[in-house]
């Protein structure tokens, strides 16, 4: 019996020290905090952009400024359901650093509730905006139909903690799927 609880104490001790490999960060808005496990294991190239971004301060003046629900998208054919936020202006996220397209046939991220991705034009194009998924979004992996390249968005983490505030965020008032007020992100930090 001693030796059966040795073994399983060993088994738990080893299964938490492999999940505390990856790193915990925690969004503050002031709807409340929203954590993550950042997949650095399974999507290296897009998860260390992403740390690296938060080391740099590069999230300083981000927010969270897209909703994307089942009714405030009637042109299109392919529904999904998101909450996007970054840098927002054009003329600052054009000048950043852009990551090679990591997708989920690679990593085996699968756009399932509360995952978070890397938003993008064309594959490589990645750098600081990104969305958490609200409900499974198969839609948006490798051979989806919501972008007409088929490769899908780099998955690299899912939310832990503060489902409750990217929901509460998505139901906020917006005009063609922009908040009319967006959702400052006061902090981003790693646990």
């Amino acid at each position: 019996m001693k030796k059966l609880i040795h073994l399983l104490t060993l088994s738990v001790f080893n299964i938490l020290a492999c999940n505390s490999q990856n790193p915990i960060v925690v969004i503050t808005t002031d709807f409340g905090d929203i954590e993550l496990e950042i997949f650095s294991d399974k999507a290296p190239a897009t998860a260390n952009h992403f740390m690296q971004n938060i080391d740099k301060g590069i999230f300083k003046d981000a927010s969270f400024y897209r909703v994307v629900r089942k009714d405030n998208q009637p042109n299109n054919d392919v529904k999904i359901e998101v909450i996007q936020g970054g840098l927002f202006h054009d003329s600052i996220v054009d000048n950043m650093p852009r990551i090679r397209h990591e997708t989920t046939i690679e990593t085996g991220i699968l756009h399932k509730n509360g995952v978070i991705s890397m938003a993008r034009m064309e594959p490589g194009s990645a750098s600081t905006e990104i969305f958490i998924c609200i409900g499974n979004q198969p839609e948006l992996d490798f051979g989806g139909k919501r972008n007409p390249d088929g490769q899908g968005f780099a998955a690299f983490g899912i939310v832990t903690n503060g489902m409750n505030v990217v929901k509460k965020i998505q139901q906020q008032k917006d005009k063609d799927q922009m908040l009319i007020e967006h959702i400052k992100i006061i902090n981003i930090k790693q646990k």
